[in-house]
């Protein structure tokens, strides 16, 4: 169960579809504009319901309580062999010193 003062993720529904600026583009009209945040949860709660966070910013945001001390799950992709030899050749090319 998490308690006051865990790190955690909440989901709200900032403007329903309907609420959509008129420029924004047909596609983006069709969905609602919604908000994922991370913060320290004020007050013991359950998974699913609406809790209250102070973000590292000091910010009060209310949304529903998705997971305790969430984790990034996005990735940059593959791994590149041609980077790793990026930053040796910059400082090469600038006149730099280079480090292992």
């Amino acid at each position: 169960m998490p308690k006051q003062g865990d790190w955690v993720l909440i989901h709200s529904q900032t403007l329903a579809k309907e609420e959509r600026a008129p420029q924004v583009p047909a596609d983006t009209k069709e969905v609602p504009f919604e908000m994922w945040v991370k913060g320290k949860l004020l007050a013991d709660a359950e998974i699913g319901t609406t809790v209250t966070v102070k973000t590292l910013t000091g910010r009060l945001e209310t949304g529903k309580l998705l997971e305790i001390n969430p984790v990034y799950r996005h990735s940059f992709g593959e791994f590149v062999p041609e980077l790793l030899t990026v930053s040796r050749e910059l400082r090469d090319l600038l006149g730099g010193e280079a480090s292992e």
